[in-house]
């Protein structure tokens, strides 16, 4: 069943607080293999300008892919997720994730789109402090392979 348009731009709740430690920074940087100092040494990362660890970029994922629960479990989207692949994703980062932050996630639906028998969903993912500073914005293009109609084009 295609996913309905009437979703476009839907906001769901705020994440609870996902509080950023220096070791998942430390595991993260691991798994991507970014040996930067600023991600591993307190002391670099302040002779760096930071006042803690930074993250890598892409450890925003995390953030964004944990509130990509609240619209996957919507039973009213009914977005089948075990057709789901991913199809594109972009931060833009408007200050660095660092050790100590304690970070909220708000997601938004920006786009739903049918081609080629698959629904194309863009999810934007807002990812700020608990005190309302923009830190992140990642925006991720999800594809529900086989789950539009034939007929349906954008």
């Amino acid at each position: 069943m295609p996913l309905d348009q009437a979703f476009i731009g839907r906001e769901y709740p705020p994440t609870p607080p996902y509080e950023v430690g220096r070791e998942k920074i430390r595991e993260f940087a691991d798994a991507v293999h970014d040996d930067s100092e600023v991600c591993r040494d307190t002391d670099a990362a302040k002779a760096a300008g930071h006042p803690d660890v930074i993250a890598p970029p892409t450890f925003a994922v995390i953030l964004s892919m944990g509130a990509h629960d609240a619209l996957v479990g919507d039973p009213e989207l009914g977005l089948d997720y075990s057709r789901v692949v991913h199809g594109q994703q972009e931060f833009v980062h408007h200050r660095p994730i660092r050790a100590g932050d304690r970070l909220v996630t708000v997601v938004h639906v920006d786009d739903i789109m049918a081609r080629a028998g698959n629904d194309f969903l863009t999810v934007r993912a807002e990812v700020g402090s608990v005190d309302g500073e923009r830190v992140c914005t990642a925006t991720s293009l999800l594809v529900a392979r086989g789950t539009a109609e034939e007929g349906d084009q954008a």
